[in-house]
């Protein structure tokens, strides 16, 4: 929770339509990469900005907008005069860190989990609640990945005909467990082809030509951390605190992507052209299948994109009330810094009116 001690006022909900001094806390990471290249990209009004990181990479340098950076050492200091923060450094350093931010005067856009579920704190994403950001006192939570894609492929449908339950099957590539993960998955690729055996440093178990079950930790009702995540947050992104959900999350020998095999119970039938002309015009998805070439979304058609790839959308035919579907989405991208550079321009457009073309 916030307390009074750590944000004693409330910010103002948007940001000053001018160009932003901005700190990205977790630089050197992938996701601090991949923002770094979205603001750029984006042409986010940036009039300085600050890269953020351990003691550890303080001093180095990096590459932005055709000049060099120097890396600092996170400190209060660091974030003074800093309007806006993107932080993803994990949840230690996010509970540590955003609330002197905050004190500081910036708005924190965090990644982690760490305040995801307060309930003083939004919890956004920006194609399906983004009126929620307005009501910050100076953080506001980036969704869980997997939880993004699900909710962008439920929200329409929900918004048309209400949703009774949701079984969800993830498939989540190695870049949701870091840069040094997907690292690890080329190497010990590598290894096995050439008739080694292959030894995981950085995951449980290697990914190489194989797939386990999601190595978060185990809660004593029998999911792990990472199922847990996509059940809480969707009911809060979604302001449906009693929609039934049950999750399946596992690793693939997948770079970047995250995909889905998503079933959508809802409380009577939902004709399958409705609901693909929805997924179709909904912001932030692309509908991709094609019945008779039996072609649909996957990690390859969206790697490096912005939109959530939707597809394979039929009717259940164990229940005439639901309906399956599949879906694909860069984790990087849109599972956490195209999701938070959204809410920042969100907050900088002040109109509450959604995620934009991402």
């Amino acid at each position: 929770m916030i307390t009074a001690r750590t944000a004693p006022a409330p910010a103002p909900s948007a940001l000053p339509r001018r160009p932003l001094r901005v700190a990205i806390l977790g630089a050197t990471g992938a996701v601090g990469q991949e923002l770094l290249q979205l603001l750029d990209e984006r042409r986010f009004p940036v009039a300085e900005l600050r890269p953020l990181a351990s003691a550890r990479s303080a001093g180095h340098s990096l590459r932005w907008q055709d000049r060099d950076l120097t890396i600092a050492e996170v400190s209060a200091e660091a974030f003074e005069g800093v309007d806006l923060v993107l932080a993803s450094a994990g949840g230690a350093a996010s509970r540590q860190w955003a609330p002197v931010a905050v004190v500081a005067g910036a708005v924190v856009i965090d990644n982690s989990s760490a305040f995801r579920m307060d309930p003083a704190v939004p919890l956004v994403v920006p194609e399906v609640n983004p009126q929620a950001a307005f009501g910050h006192r100076g953080i506001i939570a980036n969704p869980n990945c997997t939880t993004i894609l699900l909710t962008l492929a439920l929200a329409p449908l929900h918004h048309r005909r209400p949703i009774r339950r949701v079984v969800v099957s993830t498939y989540q590539s190695a870049s949701g467990a870091g840069a040094r993960a997907m690292e690890e998955l080329r190497q010990l690729s590598r290894t096995v082809l050439d008739g080694g055996e292959a030894r995981s440093a950085v995951l449980p178990h290697s990914l190489a030509f194989n797939l386990f079950l999601h190595n978060s930790p185990l809660q004593p009702n029998g999911y792990c951390e990472e199922e847990l995540k996509m059940l809480n947050e969707t009911r809060k992104i979604m302001d449906a605190p009693d929609l039934r959900l049950t999750a399946t999350c596992v690793r693939v020998p997948v770079l970047r992507a995250h995909s889905e095999a998503v079933n959508i119970e809802f409380h009577e039938p939902f004709p399958l052209d409705e609901a693909r002309e929805l997924l179709g015009q909904a912001p932030g998805l692309e509908l991709l299948e094609n019945f008779e070439d039996n072609r649909f979304p996957m990690p390859t058609d969206v790697t490096g994109r912005d939109p959530v790839a939707v597809g394979r959308i039929r009717q259940d035919l164990s229940d005439p009330n639901a309906l399956e579907l599949w879906l694909c989405g860069d984790q990087i991208r849109k599972g956490a810094a195209l999701n938070a550079v959204q809410i920042a321009e969100l907050l900088q457009r002040g109109d509450g009116a959604g995620g934009g073309d991402g």
